[in-house]
């Protein structure tokens, strides 16, 4: 003998008794009461993880799985099973969905710390002074700059004192950079031969002219590269920012393995909440159209 529909007027009344209901009183019925959405459906009491590292939360599933309860209204073991089939789905996207953020961030953040922990002063020095000048090989980077406008200005800080640029102190900057000819020293070099004539010329320059046009010159040294290790800042920051950028998407191997997953959790949810449509349509005595039947491929 076949089940008879329940009727719009019964279900209505159904649902005015149930907003009327206070629910169970007391705490052994609430916490029974609590359980009995997840006690629907065996695959309910599987799906949730609860590891040592990674424990999800029973609570929240307990609510989700209320929620659609609630909003798909299964009546009967099979349209249960179907909407526990659907609550499983969707808990399972969702976490396909964490995972995909977790291997973004994972991503982004070991890459940085590969990027800071990367440099090597020794092979750096290796790198400028493979070059012809290594001066040039500096100024192509901010901490290149940095290290130049560090020496000028030590430099600058020993004409404070002498009152002149001294051929000793243009040695200490040329051992800086391991006596590699470099036009830094060279323009320093001539700019000191320049301005220190004989001191018995008649055109002799006074000390306090020779040390402020010194201090001059190295100020206007010093300007120059910290103009470059601004620009060569902005244009790291911007590296950097690219860097940010295409790290905004996983490797390909694991980005199609979690597309993958996604699409067979929403192929689950769709085929569910179609099965499930069918027989609440039956129960209700509705027609139901012939089902359509699509075989679908992962591949393209």
């Amino acid at each position: 003998m076949s089940k008879k529909p329940t009727s719009p007027k019964q279900i209505a009344a159904n649902r005015r008794n149930a907003v009327k209901s206070t629910g169970p009183r007391t705490a052994r019925g609430r916490a029974v009461s609590k359980m009995n959405a997840v006690k629907h459906g065996i695959l309910s009491r599987e799906v949730l993880v609860q590891g040592r590292i990674l424990h999800e939360s029973g609570e929240e599933f307990e609510t989700l799985h209320r929620r659609f309860f609630d909003d798909l209204l299964p009546d009967g073991a099979v349209e249960e099973m179907l909407v526990d089939q659907i609550v499983t789905a969707h808990w399972r996207l969702r976490r396909a969905l964490a995972a995909e953020s977790g291997e973004i961030a994972l991503g982004m953040d070991s890459g940085e710390r590969y990027r800071n922990r990367g440099f090597n002063p020794t092979l750096q020095w290796m790198k400028w002074l493979a070059f012809g000048d290594p001066v040039h090989a500096m100024e192509q980077s901010s901490i290149g700059n940095s290290i130049l406008i560090a020496w000028l200005t030590e430099l600058r800080d020993t004409v404070k004192v002498e009152g002149f640029l001294s051929e000793a102190s243009l040695q200490t900057l040329a051992a800086h950079l391991h006596d590699k000819p470099n036009q830094l020293v060279r323009d320093l070099e001539t700019f000191r031969k320049g301005r220190h004539p004989a001191p018995d010329s008649l055109n002799a320059t006074s000390p306090e002219d020779v040390k402020a046009e010194a201090l001059d010159f190295l100020n206007r040294q010093i300007g120059v590269f910290q103009h470059m290790k601004w620009i060569c800042l902005e244009e790291e920051e911007q590296e950097e920012e690219s860097r940010r950028s295409a790290a905004l998407l996983p490797s390909d191997k694991v980005l199609d393995k979690i597309l993958r997953y996604e699409t067979k959790l929403e192929r689950q949810i769709q085929r569910a909440m179609t099965q499930l449509e069918r027989l609440q349509r039956m129960r209700r005595g509705e027609s139901i159209p012939a089902p359509l039947s699509v075989e679908m491929s992962d591949r393209t």
